[in-house]
């Protein structure tokens, strides 16, 4: 099936855990709080506990990290 069929094309609602995810709402894909892209369940890999968003890529999880100043050495503004 492709996963752009069907009614189940929505966005998702979830809690984020270490290491894993608990749906709250279903649907086939999460909205990148960075990035705005959409990331289907299956390729979702990023995200954060502390602020509960989802990330496409590594790259968008840094930039993330670095807008909250939570890297080390990371002088805060």
């Amino acid at each position: 099936m492709n996963r752009f069929e069907g009614a189940s094309f929505r966005e998702a609602k979830l809690r984020y855990l270490d290491g894993d995810y608990q749906i709250i709402t279903s649907g086939s894909f999460v909205v990148c709080a960075m990035t705005g892209a959409n990331i289907p369940l299956d390729e979702l890999r990023y995200w954060s506990v502390a602020r509960q968003e989802p990330y496409a890529d590594c790259a968008a999880s840094l930039e993330a990290d670095k807008r909250a100043g939570i890297l080390p050495n990371q002088k805060r503004a």
